[in-house]
């Protein structure tokens, strides 16, 4: 009779074997719930329109995600920008003797000093947003993204491309630090006239002067050592479609610019109000190691219909006017 009086009694719901069913059970219909009420995004700015780029099996986007993490990171906030961002430093000088001026600079409790592409790139787009005009922001010669997020934390879209692998790494580290991954595409590959791989020469202990050329990219640093390797390289014609808007081009490779140029002819064809605002790196020196020259580059972009070019400083400005 015992044993008949205990099969009888209730369940003690409060011991705990009970307790951790009723909070599995609970925290599985909250998933259900969340999930539900919350459809997956691959974009967290709904408002954002996504990239579209032509498809190609020859090259896919740089994954920030999977690539192995820089270090030692040196991070720091721009001086002086109207919109401010913050980039990891590549190169560190010779330390401790010769260390990097920005490096110098945080000892001293001061920012990154502002780089003046930042500030065109910023003044650009600025004047285009107000005009009304909407569209992508590509930058060619990305380096360690110091034009990349310059428009990236005013809100556009970027499509970057840079061959050197340390180069992606801080670029990577600076998507993280502008919160900017919903605007920034990269591709590990040198921009040029045709597609498949090239030559291109790292110069160590200098990257934001390796070059497709070797004299170019030992032009400054002669005693800096240069490794070759083999980088992919593709037109920006075979990525960018036609529906695309793009507002501004920017192209900064030590002299291999005339090859840029070329592979997006269809780009640069759109009429006027469609053709990006150009913006390349015109140095003579630089484009006769890479055997072009500025007068070929002009008259190229005149059969484009770029017929107002202005010079500031090392930099062509370009505008399709007609």
């Amino acid at each position: 009779m015992a044993n008949a009086w205990k099969k009888h009694q209730p369940t003690n719901l409060l011991t705990p074997k009970p307790l951790l069913l009723l909070f599995a059970l609970s925290l599985l219909l909250l998933t259900f719930f969340f999930l539900s009420s919350h459809p997956s995004n691959p974009n967290p700015n709904p408002n954002l329109k996504t990239l579209i780029l032509l498809p190609t099996d020859n090259i896919h986007p740089f994954n920030c995600y999977t690539t192995p993490q820089s270090h030692p990171i040196i991070a720091n906030l721009v001086e002086g920008l109207k919109y401010p961002f913050l980039y990891s430093l590549s190169d560190l000088g010779s330390l401790p003797d010769k260390p990097h001026k920005n490096i110098v600079r945080i000892l001293k409790g001061k920012p990154f000093r502002r780089p003046d592409i930042s500030v065109t790139v910023q003044e650009v787009l600025g004047k285009m947003r107000g005009e009304g005009k909407t569209g992508i922001f590509v930058d060619v010669g990305a380096n360690v993204g110091m034009a990349t997020f310059a428009a990236a934390v005013m809100g556009f879209r970027v499509l970057a491309f840079e061959p050197v692998f340390e180069n992606l790494q801080r670029i990577c580290d600076g998507v993280y630090f502008n919160r900017v991954a919903d605007l920034v595409t990269v591709f590990e590959a040198a921009a040029s006239d045709r597609l498949g791989n090239i030559t291109f020469h790292k110069l160590v202990g200098r990257l934001d002067n390796s070059a497709v050329s070797a004299t170019g990219a030992k032009m400054a640093f002669k005693s800096n050592e240069e490794v070759a390797l083999q980088v992919r390289s593709i037109p920006l014609d075979e990525l960018i479609p036609e529906s695309e808007p793009v507002l501004l081009l920017k192209i900064d490779v030590q002299g291999w610019e005339y090859h840029v140029l070329k592979g997006a002819s269809k780009l640069l064809s759109r009429k006027k109000g469609e053709a990006p605002y150009i913006i390349y790196e015109e140095d003579e020196r630089l484009l006769k190691a890479s055997n072009s020259s500025a007068k070929q580059i002009r008259e190229f972009l005149r059969t484009v219909g770029y017929h107002d070019c202005t010079q500031h400083g090392t930099d062509a400005h370009c505008v399709k006017k007609n």
